[in-house]
């Protein structure tokens, strides 16, 4: 039997973090760095991996990053072949990477609507297929985290109809892939965070359309939180270390909230 500090270690292993240069991925990036995994950070911007990069290097972690859109095929299959040269393996993927622009339907124009749906739902379909082949190609198995959100489950505002049709669509994902899989030992989950204070979140806070008050958005939501306070990203990266780690060995198709009682009410 294995004592916990095993349990939780990823020695010898490699994730691939998308969004992982800022927010809940960057956190998420050094908790599995800090665990013993290698790490490829994938985020869509170029100076955000440098930096993520530097920071993590600078803290002794084995870390590489490539800058990714992953609703775009040839770059997650350049994400792949970028882990694969850095590290050999591709033992953990999270698909952390989403947006969330606040706009309401009756504003929404189709390109709004598909491009929330191709960088959250087809992002998460596209790393998981190729980095699921790699595994499979490997035969060692591996763990699928997909990063979801409360509202896969219930809305929490409005003017993020086309985000929670993509959350929606991300955990019945994770549902069937997850039975599509386990034959190859590879394990999907995902995970749905309430609200974080982010970079992201407070860009959209300062961005809202026209129609939302989002100072009292924002007290309405908190005053629903049983804990009256957002979330801290490391506390998402800490239930990611978990799902990625040996203490979730008997898991999968499962749907982790961690949301501070958000949902309760």
């Amino acid at each position: 039997m294995k004592k916990i500090d095993e349990l939780l270690s990823l020695k010898g292993q490699t994730a691939i973090v998308t969004g992982g240069a800022r927010g809940i991925g960057y956190r998420i990036s050094a908790r599995l760095a800090e665990a013993g995994a290698n790490v490829v950070v994938a985020d869509i911007s170029q100076q955000a991996v440098d930096t993520a990069v530097a920071q993590l290097k600078k803290e002794g972690y084995k870390v590489s990053g490539t800058p990714t859109d992953v609703g775009q095929e040839r770059d997650v299959d350049t994400l792949i072949a970028h882990t694969t040269k850095e590290f050999g393996t591709v033992d953990i993927l999270v698909n952390n990477a989403g947006i969330f622009p606040s706009k309401l339907v009756m504003q929404m124009s189709k390109a709004d609507f598909d491009k929330v749906i191709q960088t959250n739902l087809g992002g998460v379909f596209l790393c998981t297929k190729k980095a699921a082949a790699q595994m499979i190609t490997q035969g060692k198995g591996g763990k699928i985290i997909n990063i979801t959100s409360i509202d896969a489950l219930h809305p929490s505002q409005v003017g993020l109809a086309h985000y929670d049709a993509s959350k929606h669509g991300v955990w019945g994902f994770t549902k069937n892939v997850a039975l599509e899989l386990a034959p190859h030992k590879i394990w999907v989950n995902a995970l749905a965070p309430g609200g974080v204070a982010t970079e992201g979140v407070q860009e959209m806070s300062a961005n809202v359309p026209a129609g939302i008050d989002m100072a009292k958005v924002m007290e309405g939501f908190l005053a629903k939180i049983p804990m009256h306070r957002m979330g801290d990203p490391d506390e998402i990266a800490k239930a990611t270390l978990f799902l990625a780690s040996d203490m979730a060995s008997y898991m999968t198709g499962s749907h982790i909230v961690v949301d501070g009682g958000a949902l309760l009410t």
